[in-house]
C-alpha cells in the first residue's frame, strides 16, 4: 500500500472518528452549557479602614456534606448541622432543618468562615460571623452587585416549608475581617471540599470593591489555590481570558465543531475564512445572549441544544466531502455558513456568562471582552496544534 492510500485512510478514519463522537453529542444534552443546577459562588470583598466585609454566598453542600453523624444501630446516618435525613426508595435524602436555622444560623455562618482564607502578606485573618440567611435556588434573591448584596441582609430569614433539598439551598454569609490598617492587596481561598460530583465546575466569582474602583476575578473549581487580589485591573481581566481558555478546551461541542473546521479546510485561506466566520457569529450572539436579547420560551435552549449538536454533525459531513473531492467552501458562502453556525455556539457561551455575572456587574464590558478573548486564544490552540499535523500529512500525498 503507497503512502497516498495510507494518508488518505488516516484523514478518512479520523474524520469518522469525529463523526462518531459528534453523534454522541447530538444523542445526549449539551450540558456544558445548560446545567439547570449551576455551581456558583460569589464573593464580595468591601474594603473599610478597619478591614473587610466579605458577603459571600454559596451552595449549602458545601457546608455539610462532608457532615454527616455516624451511623446509629439500625443503620441509619445522624443527619449533619442544619438538616435531616428521609429515606425516599432506600435513597438517603437530605432536607433543610428549618427549625434550627431560625434558632440560631451563625454556627452554620461560623462553617463558613472556617473554610475561607483571607490572607494579607502570609498572615490569615481573623473572620467574625455577623450574619446568615439561607434561600432556595428559586426563590434567592439577586446577589450580583455589592448593594444586593447588603440588601439581602437587611431581610429576615424566612421559614421554609416544605424544607426543601439541601441541594437546592445557598447560603448568604457576612463575614467581617479585622486589620490594624487599611488593606491593599490580599489573598483569598477555600478550604471547603464537599466531595461531590461536580465541584470542579464550580463558578466562582470574587468582586473587590476599593472606593470607586472594583475588580471582578472569575475562577473555576473549589477555590483551593490562594487567588491574589490587587488593584490591577489586568490581572482580574486575565482571569476572564484564562476561564475562556478553559471552557473552549474542556467544552467537547467546541473542540469537535473546532477540529471539523481545520479538517475540512483544504487550504490556510479556507480555515482563516472559516474561523473568521465562526469568531463573527460567536462573538455576536456572547453580547446579544448574555443580555437578554433571546426569546425567553422554554423550547429555545433545547433547540440550541440541538443546533449546535446538528451543526457538529454538519461541519463532520462536509469535512468528509472536502477530503474526498478536494473542493473548499471559502468567500462569502463559508463566512455565512459558519457565522450561522458561530451563532448558536455563542449563545451557549452567554448563557454561561449570564447565570454567573448577572447583568449589574461593574465592568462587564471588560469581562465579556476578556472572556471573548479567550474563546478565540483556546480556539487557536486547537488550531496551532492540528492544522501544521494535516498539513504535513497533506505534503506527504
Amino acid at each position: 500500500m503507497n503512502a497516498i492510500i495510507i494518508v488518505s485512510n488516516v484523514l478518512r478514519r479520523f474524520a469518522l472518528f469525529v463523526l462518531l463522537a459528534a453523534g454522541l453529542a447530538f444523542s445526549q444534552s449539551v450540558s456544558a452549557h445548560f446545567k439547570l443546577n449551576l455551581n456558583i459562588r460569589i464573593l464580595h470583598v468591601e474594603h473599610h479602614a478597619d478591614g473587610l466585609n466579605l458577603y459571600l454566598r454559596l451552595p449549602m453542600p458545601y457546608l455539610v456534606a462532608n457532615l454527616l453523624g455516624p451511623e446509629n444501630a439500625d443503620g441509619e446516618r445522624e443527619p449533619a448541622p442544619f438538616t435531616t435525613n428521609t429515606m425516599v426508595d432506600d435513597e438517603l435524602m437530605h432536607y433543610l432543618d428549618s427549625d434550627s436555622l431560625l434558632a440560631d444560623a451563625l454556627p452554620l455562618g461560623q462553617l463558613a468562615a472556617d473554610g475561607h482564607i483571607i490572607s494579607v502578606n502570609g498572615k490569615a485573618l481573623q473572620p467574625l460571623v455577623q450574619s446568615v440567611r439561607v434561600h432556595t435556588g428559586e426563590l434567592q434573591p439577586p446577589f450580583s452587585t455589592l448593594t444586593e448584596a447588603q440588601a439581602v441582609f437587611k431581610q429576615e430569614q424566612r421559614a421554609h416549608s416544605p424544607a426543601p433539598f439541601v441541594g437546592d439551598t445557598v447560603v448568604d454569609v457576612k463575614l467581617h475581617y479585622p486589620a490594624a490598617d487599611k488593606i491593599r492587596n490580599y489573598s483569598i481561598s477555600s478550604l471547603l471540599n464537599p466531595e461531590l460530583p461536580g465541584q470542579e465546575d464550580t463558578a466562582n466569582l470574587i468582586l473587590d470593591y476599593t472606593g470607586e474602583d472594583q475588580r471582578i476575578y472569575r475562577i473555576t473549581g473549589l477555590l483551593d489555590q490562594p487567588v491574589e487580589i490587587s488593584r490591577s485591573g489586568w490581572a482580574a481581566s486575565l482571569t476572564f481570558v484564562y476561564e475562556g481558555i478553559k471552557h473552549i478546551l474542556a467544552g467537547y461541542d467546541h473542540v469537535l465543531y473546532v477540529i471539523c473546521l481545520v479538517m475540512g479546510a483544504v487550504t490556510l485561506a479556507g480555515l482563516a475564512f472559516r474561523i473568521t466566520g465562526f469568531t463573527i457569529g460567536h462573538s455576536v450572539t456572547l453580547t446579544l445572549g448574555y443580555f437578554g436579547f433571546v426569546p425567553k420560551a422554554e423550547w429555545f435552549i433545547p433547540a440550541v441544544e440541538t443546533g449546535i449538536a446538528l451543526s457538529i454533525i454538519y461541519a463532520a459531513v462536509v469535512a468528509l466531502v472536502q477530503l474526498n473531492n478536494k473542493s473548499q467552501l471559502t468567500g462569502s458562502g463559508g463566512i455565512v455558513v459558519t457565522i450561522a453556525i458561530g451563532l448558536l455556539h455563542g449563545l451557549g457561551f452567554s448563557f454561561v456568562l449570564r447565570e454567573i455575572l448577572g447583568l449589574q456587574t461593574a465592568n462587564i464590558w471588560a469581562s465579556l471582552l476578556s472572556f471573548n478573548i479567550g474563546v478565540e486564544v483556546g480556539q487557536l490552540c486547537i488550531v496551532l496544534v492540528l492544522w501544521p499535523i494535516l498539513f504535513l500529512l497533506a505534503k506527504v500525498n
